[in-house]
């Protein structure tokens, strides 16, 4: 049940445990039913349907949470500050923060549906080609690397640190590796 109305209180906490453990049980199994996701939130399933009638609602419930968080973490980034480079090297690790949701993505994007990969017609989010673009121009990325090609390494850097915190490296660890790798892929060679 969507509605325009912000909540407030219990029930828009009890909402956001709903949309969180969705998020992290469907991330783990994408065919989880709404009773482990119900269980999961430390409710009952009689709750989970008053707030989410069907699995339909559910899913669309976090498509758009999906883009509000994958919103406020380019916010977050703050891509018009600074170098090319820094901003997107900052933009990695938003992204990186957003857990749960990048393991639900990664299982299975379409729960979020395409409205979190759209992208103009070169297949790279327009303000992340700007940020390459002045990466080109300031000189620190490597002027032959694309904006949709740093956009598609961000993401493989994040799939792979993602597999390997799931097989037990400590997040910070796995932070440090995925920054200092796509750093070194995008600087220019000497």
């Amino acid at each position: 049940m969507t509605t325009d109305v912000p909540e407030t209180g219990s029930r828009a906490r009890t909402r956001r445990a709903i949309l969180d453990a969705a998020i992290t049980t469907l991330g783990r199994n994408s065919a989880a039913s709404l009773g482990e996701i119900a269980t999961a939130a430390g409710v009952g399933r009689t709750t989970l349907h008053r707030y989410f009638p069907d699995r339909s609602d559910l899913l669309a419930a976090i498509k758009e949470e999906s883009v509000a968080r994958m919103g406020r973490a380019v916010e977050l980034a703050r891509l018009p500050e600074g170098t090319g480079r820094a901003a997107v090297v900052r933009l990695a690790r938003e992204y990186f923060d957003l857990g749960d949701l990048l393991s639900l993505l990664f299982a299975d994007p379409s729960p979020a549906g395409d409205a979190v990969w759209d992208s103009d017609s070169d297949g790279c989010d327009p303000r992340l080609a700007e940020t390459v673009a002045r990466g080109h121009r300031d000189g620190t990325i490597d002027p032959e690397l694309p904006p949709g090609w740093v956009e598609t390494l961000i993401w493989s850097q994040l799939y792979a640190g993602w597999a390997y915190t799931a097989d037990g490296a400590s997040r910070h660890d796995t932070l440090r590796l995925v920054l200092r790798t796509l750093t070194g892929a995008l600087t220019p060679p000497a």
